[in-house]
């Protein structure tokens, strides 16, 4: 079991027992380490020991979301909420392929493309010249093989070149904490139909530590009418994290299902409201 996992473990834990308030001891017993170096490994992974994270769970998630619902997310985003501890922004900009490229299948398009670790396990990035083109969680050892056909579904005919600084460098970006930075401009660039890039561009405006329901997002996406299909494009989104599908949650305040995980979900939200 690594480091990811057994995180992840604690979090799936604290998800279904927080109301218990476990101590240190017994959230260490889950995964096997002694007290003192599980608090040692939660605090250095998620920057804040196990008792504080277990008390922001609580009462941001926990009380607001389970017990108020759907009109406290409204308000909180319609606030923007934030703080200055909080994980920075990103400024994405999404440009969205062209229907001569969407027609040629990236013919003449050249994607570096690789994997590297980040706080939620492995990712895989892809990159063209005009911005990232994909992005998706995956197993611990994935052929190189598989990798590529997981991009060409997107760009079936683009040029592959293997750059594991690609992923690299993206993580450096997106996972360190850089409150009071100007934040940086990352561009995406994707293939989709006008209601996706609709629901997309609409995903962007949840800030981080911010949650919505699917109801909340067709409004923000111009189709009120249209949430179960603003929910097919949110399982969609061909570039994980960056486009943030995960501040996704059901009406009922349940966190539901993810693309690449509903564990790995409760994770990301747990972390971003940590981080609030």
């Amino acid at each position: 079991m690594n480091d990811y996992q057994r995180i992840a473990g604690v979090i799936s834990y604290l998800d279904e027992n927080f109301v218990e308030q476990p101590d240190l001891a017994r959230l260490a017993a889950q995964v096997k380490l002694s007290p003192h170096h599980f608090h040692r490994l939660f605090s250095k992974w998620a920057g804040i020991t196990p008792k504080d994270f277990l008390q922001c769970l609580t009462l941001n998630h926990a009380k607001t979301l389970l017990r108020r619902g759907q009109s406290v997310l409204d308000a909180a985003l319609d606030a923007g909420l934030s703080g200055p501890g909080r994980l920075h922004d990103l400024c994405v900009e999404i440009e969205a392929a062209s229907p001569g490229e969407m027609k040629s299948g990236g013919e003449g398009l050249a994607i570096h493309y690789g994997v590297s670790g980040t706080p939620f396990g492995p990712w895989l990035v892809g990159r063209s010249a005009r911005g990232i083109c994909h992005v998706s969680f995956v197993e611990e050892k994935l052929p190189d093989s598989s990798m590529r056909e997981r991009i060409q579904d997107d760009w079936p005919h683009a040029s592959f070149h293997r750059d594991d600084s690609v992923p690299r460098n993206l993580a450096a970006q997106v996972f360190v904490d850089k409150s009071g930075t100007r934040p940086e401009v990352l561009r995406a660039h994707v293939r989709g139909t006008r209601f996706q890039l609709r629901v997309w561009r609409a995903l962007l405006q949840i800030p981080a530590g911010t949650l919505v329901s699917y109801g909340r997002l067709a409004e923000l996406s111009d189709a009120a009418r249209a949430a179960r299909a603003v929910g097919t494009a949110v399982g969609d989104n061909p570039i994980a994290y960056i486009i943030p599908c995960h501040r996704v949650i059901r009406n009922t305040g349940i966190v539901g299902q993810y693309r690449w995980g509903a564990d790995r979900k409760r994770m990301l939200i747990a972390w971003e409201s940590a981080k609030s």
